[in-house]
């Protein structure tokens, strides 16, 4: 009889309870294959130990980080489906020496994401938590002091076009915003189709009143945003990042808007994460902060969670899953061989 295709998942996918975060994070579709079986982490541990990897051979991963050292001695684990479309937390070199596939879900973030960035620009705009606050402590008066901007009109810069960034573009239609876009990676015609200007970031960053990050962490794009581009800006302008944290320089934030050299930021990725209570960016009343999270929807998680299990079930059949993010890894002997081993054994 062959041997069940085995899934671990890490613990952050379960509440305080026990419990999955969401309803549906697509266990359904692993209950409905016979010849997989699945269990949670016994621990949730930072990073990932070799112990916890070396029965399984794929594992669906929220949070933690995977370095060299957490493939050690590793040889049955084939894939590890991201959570999501970062994958800044894993060593890809290390993963790929050790024959194992990773692979990103970007259809399941890339709506929540994109309202969650419409969100921050309306709220910033309409200087939604200032007004809350002086509803809520007596200042009723105060508003005609504190007006808002319509988003008709203004000029949004984006800082990267790809997935979620072209969703960001689709959504903001109805408000007629000329769109700009910094990307050395995409095609001045594939701009055009989405009527999106191609620019160079100085300029993006000069003309914008809203400027959205939407590149991965990578070396090339660590602290890309920092101290000088803030200076460029309009002190009229808004700044959100719901990508990752350190492609801005935080300090270089906080000072930007501590000065009043732009207006107001919303803010869902730290440098730190979870941000220390102290952290000063937190003092701040013209920024907007939520916690890595502002996309979390039962639809995201569900979404994620179903193509995680959809990706996983085609390696347990010998397949290659979508969105490979170390592709090289797939022309290995050692991962041709753990995917021949799976087709003959047809666990699915």
């Amino acid at each position: 009889m062959a041997e069940k295709f085995r899934i671990g998942i890490t613990r952050d996918l379960l509440n305080e309870k026990g419990e999955p975060l969401a309803p549906d994070i697509g266990l359904s579709l692993l209950d409905a294959a016979p010849h997989v079986e699945y269990e949670f982490f016994k621990e949730h541990r930072n990073p990932v130990t070799p112990d916890q990897l070396r029965d399984f051979d794929g594992v669906m991963s929220l949070a933690p980080r995977y370095t060299r050292e957490s493939f050690a001695g590793v040889e049955r684990l084939t894939v590890i489906a991201r959570f999501g479309v970062g994958y800044d937390n894993i060593d890809l070199q290390a993963a790929t020496e050790a024959n194992v596939a990773v692979f990103i879900v970007p259809d399941g973030v890339r709506r929540p994401v994109a309202e969650s960035v419409l969100t921050l620009m309306l709220a910033l705009s309409k200087k939604l938590l200032l007004k809350d606050k002086l509803t809520r402590t007596g200042r009723w008066r105060q508003h005609p002091g504190h007006l808002g901007t319509l988003l008709g009109g203004r000029t949004l810069g984006l800082i990267g076009l790809g997935n979620i960034g072209s969703e960001v573009v689709r959504l903001v239609q109805p408000f007629a915003m000329r769109v700009l876009a910094y990307d050395p990676y995409v095609s001045v015609e594939r701009a055009a189709s989405l009527d999106v200007t191609l620019t160079d970031l100085d300029t993006l960053l000069r003309e914008s009143d809203f400027v959205s990050v939407h590149c991965p962490l990578t070396p090339e794009t660590h602290h890309l945003i920092g101290a000088r581009e803030f200076r460029l800006m309009k002190p009229t302008a808004y700044f959100i990042n719901t990508a990752r944290g350190a492609i801005v320089d935080q300090k270089a934030l906080t000072a930007a808007l501590q000065s009043g050299q732009i207006a107001g930021a919303g803010i869902d990725v730290f440098e730190v994460e979870p941000v220390p209570p102290d952290e000063p960016l937190l003092q701040l009343e013209n920024v907007i902060v939520t916690p890595h999270g502002i996309c979390w929807t039962e639809e995201c998680l569900r979404d994620n969670g179903r193509l995680d299990c959809l990706g996983l079930l085609k390696v347990a059949r010998g397949e290659v899953p979508d969105h490979v993010v170390n592709k090289e890894v797939l022309n290995q002997p050692g991962f041709q061989e753990k995917l021949r081993r799976y087709r003959a054994d047809k666990c699915v």
